[in-house]
């Protein structure tokens, strides 16, 4: 089905959702857009009945009309000023309030992860949700283009029943709104042409009252040679933009100057007509009150034409959205609940996954079982496949091929939402949620979101109790600076995530994927004893797996299965004490690390648990 098509049905839904959400605002606006048309012709009409009258000598339907006129141009004054601010409001607060937490929540609902790592995608979501407002203005476009149309209509057939020569100012009207938009497409090309030195002006200005690049502009003493380069650019970029607007300017002066003697000429028709008894002064009225609103009514709807096809930019984008949303829920699987406890374990059987747009399989036909109760460590280079391993197996990728089973049964088939339910991580590119500290560790469980112990023994198990001791307002202190809170460091916020990672009392799935790449690495040592000791405790409860993936070979030598990786393949695995004893790759790497440790030297780093082969 074309999308294009689909537009009306989308207006509809659009309007029928504003008016179930905003029923008096839509109403308003409406009745706006509907007055607008209607003014028009009641303008002329009673004016020109007012001044027959008047002539007639009929004094009381004369002031009658008179009062209709004044009554209709109080309607056109306060319509002009109302009819865009109701619409706008209306679909602002449409898109802002409705449509955008939509996209978010329709977004969200989807199980994976692949739309988030995909360019495609994220091109359209952020036109999407940089656009909401515009997407809810996009059925006003089209009513105000329906309103143009008839509003245009009008004051033709008014005009007519004066003269059929009264006709031609539409076309007048038309050359005229197309000089003044000439001139403005000449005038947005070279603002878009300028856009770069304007840019690089701002940027040289911005060089010499900068902190970041001050300290060295006044050290080297070159703020004049900057200063007076910012002028030069400045100087071309206005001179280009000031000689655009010169031009757009004589393009509508020469559109005003024809449309103004087409009117004389309309007035002087008007008048030999009256004067030769084939027209009356209400006539010459008429036309001096609609003909004006010739340029206006076409302008007008040229401009709500261009506005609704400009929507197509943001609609577009949202009809790809919805589609693909929906392609996602149409192949998602999985009814099954999780486990109540592991008692197998979690077992792969030739596991392949490719990600889109790329050649060389990420997992290339992966066998391995992470038994019941273990703590199984990944580590290889990057680009081994180790945290796509961590995605497949928190179902945010479905594997190209094989079978992911957590105790006999598949992964697929189990409920997207319940496995998560039942799983816990920290991620190396965690979330930095700026809200008040307890919500940023208690949003790891939110059904225990208010419940304070637990978050404690959260912020316990990340060792990030002197974090929290140290904040203005402990755990209601609000982070982030944008917010009016305070800004922690790097290696603050991913003790927060870790905590986060710890709410959850009994997952059967516990990830820790480069979970302490931002600390020390006597930190690092400490967060991981802390870690290896709940995973003990999670495994004698629920027999949960706890998956480790780490670069630094001295923090997994605990683990009871430690997987080698590499280019996608799984090339060892066994614990610490059977790879060194191999004198494979681990074996290699990890004396490779040892060296370095020991060059570096004690007062940097954690020296490495056990002894490289050799």
């Amino acid at each position: 089905m074309n999308r294009i098509s689909r537009y009306p049905a989308l207006w509809w839904e659009f309007m029928a959702l504003s008016w179930r959400r905003m029923p008096g605002l839509t109403l308003a606006s409406l009745a706006s857009v509907a007055g607008s048309v209607l003014v028009v012709a009641a303008t002329g009409l009673t004016l020109r009945a007012a001044v027959d009258a008047t002539v007639r000598g009929a004094a009381g339907t004369a002031v009658a009309a008179a009062a209709g006129a004044a009554l209709a141009y109080a309607l056109s004054y306060v319509l002009a000023g109302t009819t865009l601010q109701l619409t706008s409001t209306t679909a602002d607060r449409l898109g802002r309030l409705v449509l955008k937490p939509e996209v978010h929540r329709e977004i969200a609902a989807l199980e994976g992860l692949e739309h988030l790592e995909r360019s495609d995608f994220l091109d359209r979501l952020s036109l999407v949700v940089t656009g909401t407002s515009r997407l809810a203005q996009s059925p006003w476009n089209a009513l105000m283009t329906l309103a143009g149309v008839l509003r245009l209509g009008t004051t033709l057939l008014l005009l007519g029943t004066v003269s059929p020569w009264l006709l031609l100012l539409l076309p007048l009207a038309a050359g005229l709104t197309w000089a003044d938009h000439r001139g403005q497409r000449l005038v947005r090309a070279t603002d878009a042409a300028s856009a770069e030195g304007y840019r690089l002006q701002q940027h040289l200005l911005e060089l010499a009252v900068q902190p970041a690049g001050a300290k060295e502009v006044l050290t080297a003493g070159s703020a004049a040679e900057l200063i007076d380069r910012q002028a030069q650019e400045w100087d071309r970029a206005i001179a280009l933009r000031a000689g655009a607007r010169a031009r757009a300017a004589l393009w509508k002066a020469g559109g005003w100057s024809l449309f103004s003697a087409g009117f004389v000429a309309a007035l002087a028709l008007v008048a030999w007509l009256t004067a030769h008894g084939r027209g009356s002064i209400g006539d010459l009225v008429l036309t001096v009150t609609v003909a004006g609103t010739v340029k206006d009514s076409l302008q007008t709807l040229v401009g709500a034409t261009a506005e609704t096809a400009g929507s197509s930019q943001v609609i577009e984008p949202y009809l790809w959205l919805r589609d693909y949303a929906a392609g996602v829920r149409a192949r998602a699987s999985g009814s099954l609940p999780a486990p109540s406890e592991l008692r197998d374990g979690i077992t792969l059987t030739d596991v392949v996954h490719t990600y889109p747009g790329t050649d060389r399989p990420a997992l290339d036909g992966l066998s391995v079982r992470l038994p019941a109760g273990s703590v199984v460590a990944v580590v290889g280079e990057y680009g081994s496949g180790k945290s796509t391993l961590v995605k497949l197996l928190a179902k945010f990728y479905r594997a190209d091929s094989g079978s992911i089973l957590v105790d006999g049964t598949e992964l697929t088939d189990l409920d997207t939402e319940g496995w998560r339910a039942r799983s816990s991580a920290a991620f190396q590119d965690f979330g930095r949620f700026r809200t008040t500290f307890a919500d940023t560790v208690g949003l790891g469980d939110t059904g225990a979101l208010t419940d304070r112990e637990r978050i404690a023994e959260a912020v316990a198990s990340a060792d990030a109790a002197g974090i929290v001791a140290g904040l203005p307002d402990g755990l209601d202190t609000q982070l982030g600076v944008e917010l009016g809170g305070v800004e922690l460091s790097e290696g603050q916020w991913q003790r927060a995530a870790l905590a986060r990672a710890s709410m959850r009392r009994d997952p059967l799935l516990f990830v820790l994927d480069e979970p302490t790449a931002s600390l020390d690495a006597p930190s690092e040592q400490a967060i991981f004893e802390r870690y290896m000791a709940r995973a003990r405790e999670l495994a004698a409860r629920t027999g949960a797996v706890t998956v480790i993936v780490s670069h630094r070979f001295s923090t997994v030598t605990g683990a009871d299965l430690i997987l080698v990786l590499h280019q996608g393949r799984l090339v060892e695995s066994g614990d610490h004490h059977q790879l060194t004893a191999l004198g494979g790759r681990y074996a290699e790497l990890y004396g490779l690390q040892a060296t370095a440790y020991a060059l570096d030297g004690p007062a940097t780093a954690a020296p490495p648990r056990g002894r490289p082969p050799g």
